[in-house]
């Protein structure tokens, strides 16, 4: 087994019900019984990482939870990939998606949004990332730095993805664990949804104003947003993590100079 399968296998794959070595069976993603352990949610029609991003870091600021692998898929949409510890019922995963859907890409097409896996568990069409998808398109993992520079009408590599390079970025994704998955699955159902992507949405008002007439969080702002009480800390954090694309932190710049 290569470290590329190794990684999927740690990542996304189900144990086997028989198994005492915790293989996994196949490129089955989804058990007998509906237990899923890996979630896709894709966004084309453009792949637009602007418009995802806000998703991935919401995912990790506002709901606690291990940022998702960023894939592009060699056709037409970015792709994040979720992993679970543990793996949960079908209805719980679709839940999630439709919940993720909801708060953060409720403004676009439904078109453009694909979930997996779906409430008719629906098998994956795609392959296993990295794939070949044509004589010059690949689909890949690729890390967050370097999402805002591919092209919304071609998210795909021109040459074969290093096998060594994308078993790297796998291994340091984590996996949700059971108690912040359940955390984090209340909270998007009990939460109302965002209204704006955060960076963009979030104005700095003058100290002078803030000092005279505080303004209270709404309940469902309080229930996302977490530690951030002050939108400046959330934008400095944003600015200074490498982690996030370069135009995002600029924007995020630009809000705290306005």
């Amino acid at each position: 087994m290569t470290r590329l399968q190794t990684q999927h296998q740690r990542l996304y794959q189900l144990p086997t019900a028989d198994s005492t070595t915790q293989s996994m069976s196949g490129g089955g993603l989804i058990g007998p019984e509906g237990q899923v352990r890996a979630m896709v949610l894709a966004l084309g029609k453009p792949a637009d990482w602007a418009t995802l991003s806000p998703l991935w870091r919401g995912v990790q600021a506002d709901l606690a939870l291990p940022a998702p692998a960023i894939a592009v898929n060699g056709v037409d949409a970015f792709e994040l990939w979720f992993s679970l510890a543990q793996p949960v019922p079908l209805g719980e995963a679709v839940a999630f998606l439709q919940g993720l859907q909801q708060h953060y890409l409720a403004d676009l097409k439904p078109d453009r949004v694909k979930l997996w896996p779906t409430a008719d568990a629906t098998p994956w069409p795609a392959p296993r990332i990295p794939a070949r998808h044509a004589p010059d398109r690949w689909s890949a993992f690729v890390a967050p730095d370097l999402a805002a520079v591919f092209g919304g009408d071609d998210p795909s590599l021109d040459l074969q993805p290093g096998e060594d390079a994308q078993a790297e970025l796998l291994s340091r994704q984590g996996c949700i664990a059971p108690d912040d998955w359940r955390a984090a699955l209340k909270l998007l159902q009990t939460a109302a949804p965002a209204p704006a992507p955060a960076v963009a949405a979030a104005p700095v008002a003058p100290a002078s104003s803030a000092a005279t007439a505080p303004s209270a969080p709404s309940p469902h702002h309080a229930a996302l947003v977490g530690p951030y009480e002050d939108p400046r800390l959330f934008l400095l954090d944003v600015m200074n993590d490498s982690s996030v694309a370069l135009a995002l932190r600029v924007d995020a710049a630009k809000a705290l100079l306005g």
